[in-house]
């Protein structure tokens, strides 16, 4: 992606083609990279611009999306996934629009509740600011986002379990969670107190595995006893597995849905 936008932040082009990463049959890889903090200050200054219509500020605003765009066109992709990490800064704006829906990650804590508080409203500001002032304004020939990012459910990554921490301690947290995802998120004037049906699944925390798939640099379900998970670990690397393979499936019959 850094390479990809190299051209923009240095003032000598657009964006340049770059080729995904084959990971394995039917699965590709458009890498990140912390150089993108560079790109970040390029994007902020910009994105004020292109609300004027500005051609340059509107090229580079939009340069996630047509980069994303391009890389899947190469490998006829039916899904992209875009990462993004726990924030609202211009990197992650620039790629949220891009985006058809956004599945948000929770944990059973105040933090994730105050950052669900905040995002929902962002995310409504961003689209109504990019449909109403940026959209009108983008030239023809420029491939431009529609900023939908309609909000397709949440997860929550269950917390370590100890014998002194029973988790009883983060139902509390649990309980408001669809009240704050039905009010914030979704902006719904009765939100619902009780009903869970915005929740896809429940992810439990797989610490142990994760030190071994950093080491290996394989996802923690493709673990193998030549990569350290011997024993009672390799029978957790299945139960990993079909936790994960059961919430593809259902993000999957999600999006198939609503889309």
């Amino acid at each position: 992606m850094a390479d990809a936008v190299r051209p923009i932040l240095e003032g000598t082009g657009d964006i340049a083609a770059v080729e995904p990463t084959r990971l394995r049959p039917g699965l590709w890889l458009l890498p990140g990279s912390l150089d993108l903090s560079r790109f970040e200050d390029k994007l902020s200054n910009e994105w004020s611009r292109a609300y004027g219509g500005d051609i340059a500020a509107i090229r580079t605003s939009t340069s996630f999306h047509r980069v994303i765009q391009q890389a899947a066109l190469v490998v006829d992709a039916e899904v992209v996934l875009i990462d993004v990490g726990p924030n609202l800064g211009v990197i992650n704006r620039a790629a949220l629009i891009s985006a058809d829906t956004v599945l948000m990650p929770l944990a059973a804590d105040l933090f994730s509740l105050k950052g669900l508080s905040n995002l929902g409203p962002t995310l409504r500001r961003w689209r109504s600011d990019w449909q109403s002032l940026v959209l009108p304004r983008v030239p023809r020939d420029i491939s431009a986002p529609s900023a939908t990012m309609r909000p397709l459910g949440y997860v929550i990554m269950q917390p370590e379990m100890r014998l002194d921490r029973p988790f009883k301690a983060y139902e509390r947290w649990l309980e408001r969670i669809p009240w704050v995802y039905s009010s914030a998120v979704l902006g719904e004037s009765s939100p619902d107190s009780h009903g869970d049906h915005h929740r896809i699944a429940t992810l439990r925390n797989h610490r142990s595995l994760m030190p071994l798939a950093h080491d290996a640099r394989k996802p923690m379900f493709d673990l193998r006893p030549v990569d350290g998970a011997l024993g009672s670990t390799q029978q957790y690397v299945k139960t990993c597995f079909k936790e994960f393979e059961a919430l593809s499936g259902k993000v999957l019959a999600r999006l198939e849905r609503i889309l």
